[in-house]
């Protein structure tokens, strides 16, 4: 028993990292009914800002979170200016296509600037507890505290601010809502960046509990979060946050009693049979096609 409470523990901790990045997903989808395929790769570039901002420039830890989570950010507005925002009245598969083409320059990029993989420094004190056997370090609960904290703020923005409004308006009717003066092309930076801050926030946390980043680190773990939105259904925040939680669990479990080959196997079989038994996800509901 103790050891099933044991992984639970670590399934939380890795469905917390899995669920800020799917967040970045969920509410591009939401507002520009697109898929950011580059956004795993924002969450690379926080992890590397990361590293650059505790080793070069020997930062605390509250300092390289903010530089991460507000470069990431900056770069993902920068994104939507130059790469999509053009795109938007461009068939789907436009943006797509740039979405990925985004993804190969970011990650090629950070090769062409770190071709070896990079250890990020211990930034805080991690202490492990043993309570009832079961052994809990410091770092998980922090990660998955902080974690908690980033999606109960965001849901509070979504809920009740301006401009969660403004975006929730902008996700049922991009047409007419422009008309009432909302500026839409203000809500859609916003929405990158408060997607793409949380990505750096996760590069950080993910950065801390698994050391040894590289520049393709983005591509397994984007696909999960991408999972993790579908699974919660994409384009409900909530969703994403469960869909999150649910993959974490999975893939822990799996490797727990089955051999550790079997988990992305499995992760990918379970987008397969919900995509067959709920095509919208958990949470996701169909959208009406307007005639």
């Amino acid at each position: 028993m103790s050891y099933i409470l044991q992984q639970l523990i670590n399934a939380f901790q890795l469905g917390s990292i899995y669920a800020l990045i799917a967040l970045g997903y969920t509410m591009v989808y939401g507002i520009l009914t697109m898929i950011n395929f580059a956004h795993g790769d924002l969450f690379m570039v926080g992890a590397f800002l990361c590293f650059v901002a505790a080793v070069f420039l020997k930062l605390s830890f509250v300092p390289v979170m903010l530089i991460s989570m507000f470069g990431v950010a900056l770069l993902g507005v920068l994104i939507e200016r130059l790469a999509y925002k053009p795109l938007r009245q461009a068939p789907r598969v436009s943006a797509i296509i740039t979405a990925l083409g985004v993804g190969l320059f970011l990650e090629n990029f950070t090769l062409a600037l770190n071709p070896y993989p990079k250890q990020i420094p211990q930034l805080m004190s991690n202490t492990t507890w043993t309570i009832l056997g079961l052994s809990i370090s410091s770092l998980q609960v922090f990660i998955i505290v902080l974690s908690l904290l980033l999606m109960l703020i965001l849901d509070l923005i979504v809920r009740k601010t301006m401009v969660g409004i403004a975006m929730r308006a902008i996700s049922w009717d991009k047409a007419t809502v422009p008309l009432m003066g909302v500026p839409m092309n203000l809500i859609i930076s916003a929405t990158f960046a408060i997607g793409a801050s949380l990505g750096g926030a996760a590069g950080v946390m993910y950065g801390l509990a698994y050391p040894v980043i590289d520049p393709y680190m983005g591509i397994m773990i984007g696909w999960k979060a991408f999972i993790s939105a579908v699974v919660g259904g994409i384009g409900n925040i909530r969703g994403a946050m469960i869909g999150g939680y649910i993959l974490g669990m999975v893939e822990i479990l799996v490797v727990a009693f089955f051999p550790s080959t079997y988990r992305d196997f499995v992760a990918f079989a379970l987008l397969l049979v919900l995509l067959i038994f709920r095509p919208y996800g958990i949470l996701g509901k169909p959208h009406p096609q307007k005639v």
